[in-house]
């Protein structure tokens, strides 16, 4: 089966529901919104991990306007926390296995300890990395050993955007997993660590919103900076500048 993809700003970013993905190849499954676009922009080893993405998720309202306005096509935001429900209930109905790959001890206890409550025939394995911007050849070693004597159907990657990107993408062949999925904050959102903005904001489309007010320091530049330089480009590609935009 096809995995549907249309391209947006060299980026094959998925168009349909993630019921019609077919689970049972390894796949590697990333996100893109208005940030991590522009984070890309200057980051080729992020850029190409995207790129080479089975399946890119648009996990943005930008990322929806600008399908709209370059390529008049309707598509549906899909957060990375979506992915992570969706895959989570397939796993249930199926006993399969998790591994969740990333953060720290007690964030894993507390996603272990919900999962087995809402998820009880599932699985679930779990390691956290040493804490640093660059992991050593060992330290891929004994993630990847912890991974593979698990063998899980779905392993979440849980390091933050754009490090858990490109370690999936430099290790992916060494990864024993069928679906390889980065979805970042969702281990602190599942965790309740942190806390995702309520239901009536995300329906509205204004997750966004909610996450600058509640984390303003840290999120401004994201939100006020990086998205609109992802508008900048969408305007630029349809007024037929495309010089001046990164596409590979």
């Amino acid at each position: 089966m096809k995995i549907s993809s249309i391209q947006l700003l060299g980026y094959p970013v998925f168009s349909e529901s993630l019921s019609t993905i077919p689970w049972q190849k390894k796949l590697v499954i990333n996100t893109i919104n208005g940030h991590s676009y522009t984070v890309a922009k200057s980051d080729l080893q992020f850029r190409k991990a995207l790129q080479e993405s089975d399946v890119l998720l648009p996990d943005g309202a930008s990322v929806v306007m600008g399908m709209k306005m370059l390529q008049g096509q309707n598509i549906q935001k899909i957060a990375g926390y979506d992915l992570f429900i969706f895959l989570m209930d397939y796993l249930n109905q199926r006993k399969g296995k998790c591994f969740f790959l990333g953060s720290m001890d007690h964030t894993l206890d507390k996603m272990r300890s919900r999962a087995m409550k809402e998820f009880p025939n599932v699985q679930i394995g779990s390691f956290s990395p040493p804490y640093k911007p660059v992991f050593s050849a060992e330290d891929n070693r004994i993630m990847q050993d912890q991974v593979n004597q698990f063998k899980p159907d779905v392993l979440f990657v849980g390091m933050t955007a754009p490090k858990q990107e490109k370690w999936v993408n430099d290790n992916k062949n060494k990864l024993d997993a069928v679906a390889i999925c980065s979805i970042g904050a969702v281990f602190d959102f599942y965790a309740g660590t942190s806390n995702r903005p309520p239901q009536w904001m995300i329906n509205l489309k204004l997750e966004w919103l909610g996450r600058l007010l509640k984390e303003p320091k840290r999120m401004w530049k994201r939100y006020l900076l990086s998205t609109p330089v992802f508008f900048i480009d969408v305007f630029l590609y349809k007024l037929g500048f495309k010089n001046r935009i990164h596409i590979n």
